[in-house]
């Protein structure tokens, strides 16, 4: 007989509990590694549903024999690499890091060689991808190892070249390296534009960590925009210099001020000048850049659980801010109304703007705000105590009890993650190599900018395909208007929607009468399946805390429709139906019951007379 679990989420337990069974059982293991090749090797939509079906279930993923199967997958046209230890694996990685830019080229010249079906394999794919992003954080390592030391001139000097040289001009020139970064994000881009095009834009938004990259792309960009902006004003007063002034010293002479702002040094440049932006959001992009390494973390056995636990921390803090921002906001604006009337009669500007409030209230949190924020010069005691309330309540609500709930948040989902840390690995893992399963973005950035002749071939077939396309339609358009007239037109009309249905009819037809060896495998295995658990249904026993109620085993068609993922409606109607049967038996067995009960009492008293009458 089949259990069923409670109603908050059936078809996901009862997938779950399916699949595990199927892997558990050893005369259907053998299956399992078809059944999933298949799957991948697929490109319809009802796969893709069925994958997705797939990764909800952490046990049927995290299992042995799945894991497997994913690890030959992984492991595609380098199974000698897979036995090898981890010091040769190493070296190969190393070799990949020194070799990256000739086994591009020679991925370029002959993608379809021994050699690119090697680098498209999911493995290789995945070590070059984090070696050109290493690469990439290398350079921004480089880039700020000219000012380790210090800069070369301090914030109120003017250090050039030439006399006749704009300050400006120096400063804002690109060097080696950030053209270099230039490449690897232009490169980064492309591929994310890929991405788009292939998954759809709500698709790439599912993920948080394409938002990451796109948030790191922008401001990159925005960055190097602005930097290109300020080069740009610098070269055209550098032109105006070339071209007017004759004296060799430009201290000499007097330039309009819209030239002469480029000769001053940077403490009298404007907030708002496009190099100060420029390198604020250099600053943001180059922290997002290393915390992308989080993502190739699952990868490792020893940092994919703490990534794991760090991403539930996250989620955690996000759902602390909801509170925090609700307290914090609240005595702002409360401290503020108290303390603006009092602007330059306090012995710190505390609470007197709301951009000081904010900073006060925030950096109090850590222990660094003083009591005498709240302290006024005047004899206004009323004010006094009751900033010195609020300022204390906020202190007790934020320090002792917010922030503590917050750390016993982050405790618990650490614990959680503990208690089960191998399944989650396995499962966050397995998610990070179903990434690199699919055709395409074989190269990394930069070397993915160079169109290789497989992309030229790709594109001669699609133009090819198009024009094809449109010269048949012109051509049918042509003859059916030479032809034919309105009246004819619309007895072709209903000739055209009946053919469409008898063709839809005879597709479906054939979607049954042939199925694919995928459907093939996946029957027989539920067929497996509901045979087991039909010779085994008087064995089973129902317990009450863990499972609800008990049903016949359904139809085999009806798990079909369950695993393949063709109807989503299908799935809301069989879990509403479950649901419904669930209170429909309670009911019955609740009125049974007390029928029964009435049934014995009647019994009893009838028993107590017939005793009373034989006495």
């Amino acid at each position: 007989m089949y259990v069923l679990p409670p109603p908050g989420g059936p078809v996901c337990l009862v997938g779950n509990f399916l699949f595990v069974y199927l892997l558990d059982n050893k005369d259907m293991t053998c299956h399992v590694p078809q059944a999933i090749s298949e799957a991948y090797s697929l490109k319809s939509l009802q796969t893709k549903l069925l994958m997705s079906l797939f990764m909800l279930f952490l046990q049927f993923v995290a299992h042995p024999n799945c894991q497997q199967q994913l690890l030959t997958m992984w492991y595609e046209n380098l199974s000698g690499l897979r036995q090898q230890s981890i010091a040769v694996k190493f070296l190969a990685v190393f070799g990949v890091s020194i070799g990256l830019p000739f086994l591009a080229i020679a991925y370029w010249i002959a993608p379809c060689s021994k050699l690119g079906r090697t680098l498209r394999s999911p493995f290789m794919k995945f070590v070059a991808h984090a070696v050109s992003f290493t690469i990439f954080l290398g350079l921004l390592v480089v880039n700020a190892s000219d000012r380790f030391e210090g800069v070369k001139n301090l914030p109120n000097e003017t250090i050039t070249d030439h006399p006749k040289q704009i300050f400006r001009v120096k400063t804002t020139q690109f060097s080696w390296t950030e053209l270099l970064i230039m490449k690897w994000v232009l490169g980064m881009i492309w591929s994310e534009c890929k991405e788009i095009w292939e998954e759809g834009p709500r698709e790439y938004v599912v993920h948080l960590w394409n938002l990451l990259d796109f948030g790191m792309l922008s401001i990159f960009v925005a960055s190097f925009t602005a930097r290109f902006m300020a080069f740009l004003k610098a070269s055209e007063a550098q032109q105006y210099v070339d071209q007017y002034v004759q004296d060799d010293d430009l201290n000499n002479v007097t330039l309009p001020p819209e030239v002469a702002y480029f000769t001053y040094a940077r403490n009298k440049w404007l907030p708002s000048d496009p190099q100060i932006i420029s390198e604020g959001l250099y600053a943001i992009a180059v922290v997002l850049s290393f915390s992308r390494i989080a993502y190739i973390l699952p990868a490792n056995e020893s940092f994919g659980p703490l990534q794991i636990s760090l991403g539930r921390t996250v989620k955690d803090i996000f759902k602390f801010m909801v509170i925090f921002i609700m307290v914090f906001l609240a005595f702002m604006i409360g401290m503020f109304n108290l303390y603006s009337y009092y602007l330059g009669a306090k012995y710190n500007p505390a609470f007197t703007t709301v951009e000081e409030s904010f900073k006060t209230l925030f950096w109090s949190i850590f222990g660094l705000s003083e009591v005498i924020s709240v302290v006024l010069k005047y004899d206004h005691k009323f004010i006094e105590n009751i900033g010195y309330v609020l300022y204390g309540v906020y202190n007790v609500t934020m320090v002792v009890v917010l922030l503590n709930m917050l750390i016993a948040m982050i405790n618990n989902s650490y614990q959680e993650i503990e208690e089960d840390a191998d399944v989650e690995w396995k499962f966050a893992r397995a998610k990070l190599w179903l990434s690199y399963f699919d055709e395409g973005r074989t190269l990394p950035a930069p070397f993915n900018l160079v169109p290789s002749p497989k992309s030229f071939y790709y594109l001669i077939l699609r133009i090819k395909m198009c024009l094809i396309k449109l010269c048949k339609s012109k051509a049918k358009n042509c003859e059916n208007d030479l032809e034919m007239g309105m009246l004819n037109s619309k007895k072709r009309k209903v000739r055209f929607h009946s053919s469409i249905q008898n063709t839809e009819s005879f597709s479906g037809k054939n979607a049954y009468t042939k199925p694919t060896r995928y459907q093939k495998i996946m029957k027989r295995l539920i067929k497996r399946y509901v045979l087991k658990a039909q010779v085994d249904r008087e064995n089973d026993e129902v317990n009450e805390g863990k499972w609800n109620f008990v049903i016949d085993p359904p139809n085999e068609h009806v798990l079909l429709l369950l695993l393949s993922g063709q109807y989503k409606g299908e799935l809301k109607e069989i879990k509403q139906d479950i649901s419904s049967l669930r209170y429909e038996l309670l009911e019955e067995k609740s009125q049974a019951t007390g029928e029964l009960a009435k049934l014995i009492q009647q019994l009893s008293d009838k028993f107590g007379k017939t005793l009373n009458k034989d006495i």
